[in-house]
């Protein structure tokens, strides 16, 4: 995986670490995957803030394992960082390590290598999200080792790493904390990672532009809600009934720095529904590629189907935001990330629906898939020229951010 270690290096690593280190680095299961891969906590230091990060809630977003690999070099080599800061800091090295190990790491910077190995599984396989009401599936093992491990520790700050393919950085807020918005922006500017003036993400979220979503006031209470419609309780805001504040945080893998730019536009809603129909258009192309092919069975099939099936309605959410509201739309960079987005779910099916295919031996509809993805990942490039982040700078984002965070939660009582 270009420049990403996977995540059983990540696991590897840090054993190896936490026995050379055993005073300092503290390694325990605390559950076990749907497939039975092992849920490990990485803990360190004794201060009086308690922190937990989540790395690796998606299986296509390996930033933060990398992240979490560097953070525990860090605290078996410089075990003062972690006094000067007065905090016990745990790390849940892999959340999704089942789907993370189904997402093929590409051989070098390229969107059409990331995404001809693409995984992502479909809303109710992905276990940062808990049922909603009403919704009588299990609870998935990692889930219930996540919520186990928030009671447990009743965190000052809980993290959870994220990463995106193109476009910028953002951060998300379950609760003001003073100083976290200025702080994320000097980080992200010294290190040159654009922020997003409005992210596409936190659709219901108030804008503290740029680069900021903040939940509203009583929205821990609430399910959270997909473009889709799709309701569940994020585990960002179970635990706030300890008083925990959860952070989001975002890498680009690609940046893009038109998402950045604050300039009005004219016609914000025609903007939504310009971005909505290339959505459904190039949907229609990967449908129109499976006319007449059997749907093998399989999870990179599912997840495809899903994104197909719940784009009509993605599009009219996008189109039913008045952008004086959610700000969506409503300036040349919240256009552009709107404008990504709309790009990433068709080319996101397409190269799930591929890989199941493929697997199957239906290589011509593959093929048209194939060939849309090329051309898709090539107008991408052409409209937003997006430059490749190295991996330790989207590491140092998202480290450095957490640090100075951190220094700014005062402890539980």
């Amino acid at each position: 995986m270009y420049g990403y270690p996977a995540a059983e290096d990540v696991e590897c690593a840090v054993r190896r670490l936490a026995e050379e280190h055993p005073g300092l680095l503290r390694l325990r299961e605390v559950g076990r995957s749907g497939d039975g891969r092992p849920l490990l906590l990485l803990s360190a230091g004794e201060g009086a803030r308690t922190v937990l990060t989540v790395a690796g809630a998606h299986a296509n977003e390996p930033v933060g394992g990398a992240c979490v690999l560097a953070l525990a070099r860090q605290f078996a080599t410089d075990p003062r960082a972690l006094a000067e800061l007065d905090c016990t800091w745990h790390a849940l090295l892999c959340l999704d390590p089942d789907g993370a190990r189904r997402h093929q790491g590409m051989e070098g910077p390229s969107l059409l290598a990331y995404h001809r190995g693409f995984y992502r599984p479909n809303f109710t396989r992905q276990p940062e999200f808990l049922p909603g009401a009403g919704d009588e599936r299990p609870v998935m093992p990692e889930s219930q080792a996540l919520v186990a491990v928030l009671d447990e520790l009743r965190p000052t700050v809980q993290f959870s790493l994220h990463g995106n393919e193109v476009g910028g950085s953002f951060l998300q807020l379950t609760a003001p904390l003073a100083g976290a918005a200025g702080a994320f922006r000097g980080v992200a500017a010294d290190l040159g990672v654009p922020v997003e003036f409005r992210p596409f993400d936190g659709i219901d979220w108030v804008a503290d532009s740029p680069g900021v979503l903040r939940l509203p006031a009583g929205g821990q209470d609430k399910e959270e809600k997909d473009p889709s419609g799709f309701l569940s309780r994020a585990t960002w805001t179970y635990p706030a009934k300890y008083g925990t504040v959860s952070v989001v945080l975002e890498a680009p893998m690609w940046a893009a720095p038109a998402v950045s730019d604050p300039t009005p536009v004219a016609d914000p809603a025609g903007e939504l529904h310009k971005v909505g129909d290339l959505l459904l258009g190039r949907l229609q192309q990967v449908s129109d590629a499976l006319a007449g092919v059997p749907e093998p069975s399989s999870l990179c099939q599912a997840a495809a189907r899903e994104l197909l099936d719940v784009a009509p309605e993605v599009a009219v959410t996008w189109r039913q935001y008045a952008p004086g509201t959610s700000g969506i739309a409503a300036t040349a960079g919240s256009g552009a990330s709107m404008g990504i987005a709309a790009r990433r779910i068709p080319l996101r099916a397409a190269a799930m629906m591929r890989r199941a295919l493929f697997a199957e031996g239906r290589t011509t509809a593959a093929q048209t898939l194939g060939w849309l993805m090329r051309e898709w990942c090539a107008e991408l490039s052409a409209e937003f020229a997006p430059r490749w982040v190295p991996v330790s700078t989207q590491v140092a984002l998202q480290a450095r951010v957490m640090r100075e965070i951190v220094r700014l939660a005062p402890p539980l009582t």
